[in-house]
């Protein structure tokens, strides 16, 4: 891997559970100031009516595109099953950018 590309690698994708319970995926290079503006209701106007959020499981260490095509697999899946992957461990960067 080259130097370029480590250095590429400050996204994260995050899993965030919402006061009534739902779920909501997003994409940062900041999580520490992405939790902050979610919890002020800055952040996005799906968590803004559903505050507080909690942190339920994050995906470090990805490049911009990683991030975005993982959101995009995490947002096409039911709740139920983000909450299974979760559960068994299988939120990872492999079953989520493979899994057809």
């Amino acid at each position: 891997m080259s130097n370029r590309t480590l250095l590429n690698k400050t996204w994260s994708v995050y899993l965030l559970e919402c006061s009534d319970n739902s779920l909501y995926c997003g994409v940062t290079n900041n999580l520490e100031h992405r939790l902050i503006k979610h919890n002020k209701g800055i952040a996005s106007k799906y968590t803004r009516a559903r505050l507080p959020v909690e942190l339920t499981a994050i995906i470090n260490n990805l490049t911009k595109s990683e991030a975005y095509k993982i959101e995009y697999r995490v947002k096409k899946l039911p709740a139920s099953k983000k909450i299974t992957a979760l559960k068994d461990g299988n939120f990872s960067v492999n079953t989520l950018l493979n899994d057809e």
